[in-house]
């Protein structure tokens, strides 16, 4: 039996996206059912998956609930051991692990000052002290993935991990505001918005509208960036 995985709106939930890629780029079967995070009605279409709150939550094909992203990121690692969801080799699979913790806990002024939205890219947003750092750290960690452990393939560790996972709405935040990063790590943001996944995942999320529009800023707009 599939799980049951529960999202919310695809255009603007970060974590949901971090959830859904989890069994789409591991081949692990699921069925989606569509939260009302932004319609009112999140906590009835939850009602059955106590204690969750947020999305995402899966239902195992046990009948049992996880939420929170880093769990249910190491409860399928641990169902699932040939499924590749980490690296292989010990020293990446820690680093990779470490890089994954400080993401779900981290990035502050990324998370708060710039929302995952699909819709478009800003033009013009000023970038704070804070964010600025954030980016830096970013670079840092992905530079640092990928001369140790990435030169097999084209992901942070070689193979896609769910360290690419988790930073998966990361490159989404950096497109939709224009943030300014050096070549490597626009490069690999540029990875992610080029993968079919990623573009499924998005052009699901256009097929809704919004009035209001969530997240919306007083900056004019050009279309989402397309990668070669």
């Amino acid at each position: 039996m599939p799980y049951d995985l529960f999202i919310g709106d695809q255009t603007f939930s970060s974590w949901s996206l971090r959830g859904w890629l989890m069994f789409e780029k591991f081949d692990i079967p699921f069925r989606t059912r569509m939260v009302g995070l932004y319609d009112g009605t999140m906590a009835e279409d939850l009602a059955e998956l106590a204690p969750a709150r947020l999305v995402p939550v899966m239902r195992t094909p046990d009948g049992d609930a996880v939420g929170d992203t880093l769990a249910m990121a190491e409860t399928l690692a641990e169902r699932h051991p040939d499924a590749g969801l980490w690296p292989a080799a010990p020293s990446a699979r820690a680093l990779a692990r470490w890089m994954v913790a400080e993401m779900h806990s981290g990035f502050g002024a990324l998370r708060n000052e710039c929302p995952m939205q699909l819709l478009h890219q800003f033009v013009g947003f000023e970038v704070s002290h804070d964010l600025g750092a954030d980016l830096q750290r970013l670079q840092e960690l992905w530079s640092l993935a990928r001369q140790r452990h990435g030169q097999d393939g084209p992901w942070l560790f070689g193979a896609y991990s769910l360290a690419d996972v988790f930073f998966a709405p990361v490159a989404a935040r950096i497109a939709g505001y224009a943030l300014p990063v050096d070549a490597a790590a626009q490069g690999y943001v540029d990875q992610h918005l080029a993968d079919p996944a990623f573009r499924s995942w998005r052009a699901a999320g256009l097929q809704k509208s919004y009035d209001p529009v969530p997240y919306a800023l007083d900056l004019p707009t050009t279309a989402w960036p397309a990668p070669d």
